[in-house]
């Protein structure tokens, strides 16, 4: 199986996340961060792998540095667990709705990081939650999963419905890209011959 643990303890957060891309969408959450556990554990029951995030931050700041530390350790995660990259899937797309709400992801597993983000939030909060926050997450994330990320809120009026498309489309995503294709010959899914 396709896992990784991994531990990132700086001065200003402790983070341990593990992921097992075959998994079966199971998550563990502990954040202290009660609608990021809420998304994150949509990521893993519509990405089908299984997630665990453990999370110590100085929210006595701020939910900044926890939420992009959360990003690129889930990052570095992905990362470790897909390898070599042999016979993945390397591309995935979703659209997913929510009521009024639409939203599309789409991820290339390249080696090359890069996020296009558009998205514009109705409000500036959900409970107590910053949603700006949710751009340092994913840029977190795309610069240590080695990846190219196009996430469009095609449209929507209610931020929490807007967000929840976002992080269902990108489990989606993820699940599609990171799936090995019997059909691809054993070998790494680009011409260059690396990703």
């Amino acid at each position: 199986m396709r896992k990784a643990d991994i531990r990132r303890h700086t001065n200003e957060t402790k983070i341990d996340v593990s992921v097992n891309l075959d998994g079966s969408g199971t998550s563990e959450l502990k954040t202290r961060l009660p609608f990021l556990e809420h998304m994150l554990d949509q990521v893993a029951r519509h990405g089908n792998f299984d997630l665990k995030v453990i999370a110590d931050g100085d929210l006595e700041i701020d939910a900044h540095h926890t939420v992009e530390d959360i990003g690129i350790t889930l990052g570095q995660a992905v990362n470790s667990a897909l390898g070599d990259k042999i016979q993945i899937t390397r591309f995935g797309n979703s659209y997913v709705p929510l009521d009024e709400a639409l939203s599309r992801v789409v991820i290339d597993f390249s080696g090359r990081p890069g996020l296009e983000f558009n998205v514009n939030f109705p409000r500036s909060y959900v409970g107590e939650f910053d949603v700006e926050l949710f751009y340092e997450f994913f840029q977190g994330f795309v610069n240590h999963a080695n990846c190219t990320l196009h996430i469009d809120n095609l449209r929507g009026k209610n931020t929490h419905h807007i967000i929840e498309t976002i992080f269902k489309s990108f489990g989606r995503s993820l699940r599609m890209a990171v799936t090995i294709d019997s059909k691809l010959k054993p070998i790494t899914p680009s011409t260059k011959g690396v990703l």
